[in-house]
């Protein structure tokens, strides 16, 4: 694999390569030199990954963690509900399985029951990223799921900037939280604000 040919991979793959794409033992050998001298990172097994690729705030969360689903702060930010800016990306996975994650980015996982990931999550293109991250009602669902850990206040500012929003689904929210066993919590939160 030439320079050239790297080069225009990682392009079109948000900066990301893996060893399954390299063609050849000449290719791999490029690939080893370009880690080397500390062009591309291993964030693991057969995943590496440009630099320039790590500074965006977004990462290719189907490569670093397979079937993860951004929550949490992560989707806090994506959809604007909080000025929280995260520390690390929060990707939900099926609890009790087992991801070995790389030293950089910061990652924190979240283990979910599998019934809790098949419902409220989406497939959007974020950053040139194909990821899976919970929607909107589901995302303020989860911050009362999650307020005591991620304080009161924060939970607090996710509901206040939902209820601004004009595409808000109130009933579909009710839906949710009933499935995470939250509604009267949330009910609370809505009759204070509403």
């Amino acid at each position: 694999m030439n320079r050239k040919t790297i080069t225009n991979t990682l392009q079109n793959q948000g900066g990301f390569i893996t060893t399954g794409e390299v063609k050849s033992r000449g290719e791999y050998e490029q690939l080893r030199r370009a880690t080397e001298v500390g062009t591309l990172i291993r964030l693991r097994n057969g995943v590496y990954v440009e630099m320039s690729a790590l500074a965006n705030n977004m990462i290719d969360v189907e490569r670093i963690v397979p079937h993860g689903v951004l929550c949490l702060y992560s989707a806090f930010a994506h959809y604007r509900l909080s000025t929280q800016i995260p520390s690390s990306t929060c990707i939900a996975i099926e609890a009790k399985r087992k991801v070995r994650l790389p030293e950089y980015p910061p990652i924190n996982l979240y283990f979910w029951k599998k019934e809790y990931l098949e419902f409220g999550v989406v497939k959007k293109n974020i950053s040139g990223y194909d990821v899976f991250i919970t929607d909107m009602e589901r995302t303020v669902c989860d911050a009362v799921k999650y307020r005591n850990k991620i304080g009161l206040d924060v939970c607090g500012e996710v509901i206040d900037n939902y209820l601004k929003k004009d595409e808000r689904n109130i009933s579909l929210l009710h839906e949710y939280a009933q499935k995470l066993r939250v509604k009267n919590i949330l009910t609370n939160y809505l009759e204070t604000r509403l």
